[in-house]
């Protein structure tokens, strides 16, 4: 393993041991419950909209270190962005993880999230780390229940 992938791999395990937003929020304006029934790993994604700016976003969450760090990067990314940059944001991840980037995505423009752009590489975790893009994506829209299926 390199350095980069071993910095990589200490940033997803600081963000499983210490999730970031990790917490049940009172009074959110969206919220949605995620369930991937590949693995049993759940979220239950809480945000706040104002003027259509995500102002406050948190999670609950029981799963795998790589679902619970999707999560935690993710709150802290999506927080601040309008409806449709968050919007933006789940695409290029799921690009990421997905697909690589193959030129496709903008790595700078993820920020941190590029941490879990080795999950590509075994295809029964890309689904733990686009659990908690699900239950966004679902929130955002209305569904207050989503699946990886």
């Amino acid at each position: 393993m390199d350095e980069l992938e071993e910095l990589y791999q200490e940033i997803v395990l600081e963000h499983n041991r210490k999730p970031r937003n990790f917490r049940k929020m009172d009074d959110p304006t969206c919220t949605s419950h995620g369930f991937n029934p590949f693995c049993g790993d759940t979220i239950t994604l809480y945000m706040t909209l104002n003027d259509d700016v995500v102002t406050d976003v948190s999670f609950e969450a029981a799963g795998c270190a790589i679902s619970k760090a999707s999560a935690s990067l993710m709150t802290q990314a999506i927080k601040g962005q309008t409806v449709d940059e968050a919007q933006e944001t789940f695409g290029k991840f799921h690009e990421l993880v997905t697909n690589g980037t193959n030129g496709n995505v903008d790595d700078e423009s993820l920020g941190d999230l590029v941490v879990l752009a080795g999950v590509r590489s075994f295809p029964t975790r890309i689904k733990c780390a686009t659990l908690s893009w699900h239950a966004l994506r679902g929130a955002l829209e209305g569904e207050e229940t989503v699946s990886t299926e």
